[in-house]
């Protein structure tokens, strides 16, 4: 299927959202002693497998959502795949039954499993922790309707392992929900992702929002130099073209990892500190599907064993671009189907079957120029009863319609309005 998208913007957002998990996650550091002390998630039972194993279900579960959503949007894409993974887990370790099945077929994880609950905590930690040259912080929140019960078995593990910070709102008063959680997005993310939660998707019925936000910052190792920066045409899919600036590397700093295909040139761009990159996948000829139809997680692997570094003058356009996404559809068409609908099963949230997913949203902000790069996201995941509840009062303060019947018979003998009682 023929993409508008721009030719690297589309094939770029994969691997700079699973960068945050590939690169990072294999290289832990030795703690830094000035470093400000965090809450730490418990990683106790995580082991060098449980997390590798963990990072492959995210990458794996990052191409397959770039691949459903490219059926869904045209023109640029930018999402987290850490961010929605990380809301569904969430929302995953509350399922049961089918709902929990198909669940796990789409995020391939084990639920309330001890070394994959420790995995999650121990990639949370290494995210937040020791950072140099660069800025990246992840949080998760759950916020619950006040006078809704949830079981401590569930609250523990979102508190203990997912380090989710507890809220309580009462969420008939939308507006003021709405804000509250926004709020806390908007600080989450350096004030990069604002509005995510609509005040009309909360209501009386709604019983818990979760929450993930990330951000990230980072600048080049080897900038580019803003005087070499120049107006360029760049041809769209459609063979269109647009003015855009073009920014060119510096001739001192031109050595890069690279490797190609027959279809296609793939390059890093190391960001300062060398532990978070760039890895931009260009086809050859202007036909994106050429890197559509072959982007793949184990691809991905083998295309960054095939690098070698080289001299190699870098030309990308500077961009800068926000997304956001009802996520509903493009879930149900990876497999998760029941998490949606009125056959949902989250009683291991509060021992009922009464709650279903009603809304998933992801929000994602990216700016891409000499200096650096900037990028946040958040996933919000609204869960509510299936059903509105019965209402605790019967108060006819406005007009309605009677009828009086003949109980034996059913017949309906008398049928009226009353628009004002007042009137004799």
């Amino acid at each position: 299927m023929k993409k508008i998208g721009l030719v690297v913007f589309t094939t770029l957002i994969i691997i700079i959202a699973g960068v945050f998990s590939v690169i990072y996650f294999n290289n832990p550091k030795e703690d830094n002693p000035n470093e400000t002390l965090i809450p730490l998630a418990d990683d106790t039972n995580a082991t060098a497998d449980s997390v590798n194993s963990l990072v492959d279900s995210l990458n794996t579960f990052s191409l397959d959502f770039y691949n459903e959503i490219i059926d869904e949007e045209d023109g640029n894409i930018f999402f987290s795949p850490y961010s929605i993974f990380t809301a569904f887990s969430m929302a995953y370790e509350g399922a049961d039954g089918n709902t929990a099945d198909e669940m796990k077929e789409v995020l391939n994880i084990l639920q309330n499993d001890s070394k994959t609950l420790g995995s999650f905590g121990r990639i949370y930690n290494l995210l937040n922790q020791n950072q140099v040259g660069y800025k990246i912080s992840t949080a998760n929140a759950f916020w619950k309707n006040y006078d809704y019960f949830f079981l401590d078995s569930y609250i523990n593990i979102l508190k203990n392992f997912y380090m989710a910070e507890a809220n309580e709102l009462d969420f008939s008063k939308n507006v003021e929900a709405a804000e509250t959680i926004n709020t806390w997005i908007e600080e989450q993310t350096n004030g990069k992702i604002k509005d995510l939660i609509e005040p009309d998707i909360l209501s009386e019925v709604t019983k818990l929002v979760l929450t993930n936000a990330i951000y990230f910052k980072g600048d080049w190792a080897y900038p580019f130099n803003k005087e070499l920066t120049y107006e360029s045409d760049f041809t769209l899919d459609s063979n269109d073209t647009k003015t855009v600036d073009m920014m060119v590397s510096d001739s001192e700093n031109s050595v890069f990892n690279y490797t190609t295909t027959d279809e296609l040139q793939i390059i890093e761009l190391p960001y300062y500190g060398n532990e978070m990159s760039m890895i931009i996948v260009l086809p050859k000829e202007n036909n994106i599907t050429a890197a559509e139809s072959v982007i793949s997680a184990e691809n991905i692997t083998t295309w960054k064993s095939d690098f070698y570094e080289t001299e190699i003058t870098v030309k990308i356009p500077k961009f800068k671009f926000e997304t956001k996404y009802l996520l509903n559809s493009i879930m149900q068409n990876m497999g998760m189907l029941d998490a949606f609908t009125s056959n949902a099963d989250f009683s291991k949230m509060d021992g009922t079957r009464e709650l279903f997913i009603s809304k998933a949203l992801h929000q994602a902000y990216i700016d891409v120029n000499e200096e650096g790069t900037e990028a946040a996201a958040a996933t919000a995941i609204v869960v509510e009863l299936k059903a509105i509840p019965d209402p605790k009062e019967f108060t006819a303060d406005h007009p309605f319609i009677f009828l009086i019947e003949h109980k034996p018979t059913d017949s309906i003998l008398f049928m009226g309005k009353v628009m004002d009682p007042s009137i004799e």
